[in-house]
């Protein structure tokens, strides 16, 4: 994550929750999320919930964590319908929790 370590300016860190028809037996739709995060240079987490949401974190520079967001909101994975997106613990912070974006089971 040399790209994301060398960035300049404020590094961000936001919790997700995505609703709508976001889980896909068989495609697992988490890998779109965790390919459009390492394209991004974000890191952080994504988790399929119980109860049909797929939850996360995402990490990085402010402008990159704000495309993901808007990645989030809006795009998804191919086979996915967004209804919304909830945002919460949305934060400045020194350093980064993570070396990489992974799915979480």
């Amino acid at each position: 994550m040399s790209a994301v370590a060398k960035a300049s300016g404020a590094l961000k860190s936001v919790d997700y929750e995505v609703f709508g028809r976001v889980q896909v037996s068989h495609y697992f739709p988490n890998q779109y999320t965790e390919q459009e995060a390492k394209k991004l240079g974000v890191v952080g987490w994504v988790k399929n919930t119980s109860q049909g949401t797929v939850t996360g974190q995402v990490q990085g520079p402010e402008e990159k964590v704000n495309e993901m967001k808007s990645w989030l909101s809006k795009v998804g994975s191919p086979s996915s319908r967004i209804d919304k997106t909830n945002f919460s613990n949305e934060k400045e912070i020194s350093k980064l929790d993570f070396s990489g974006f992974n799915t979480r089971y």
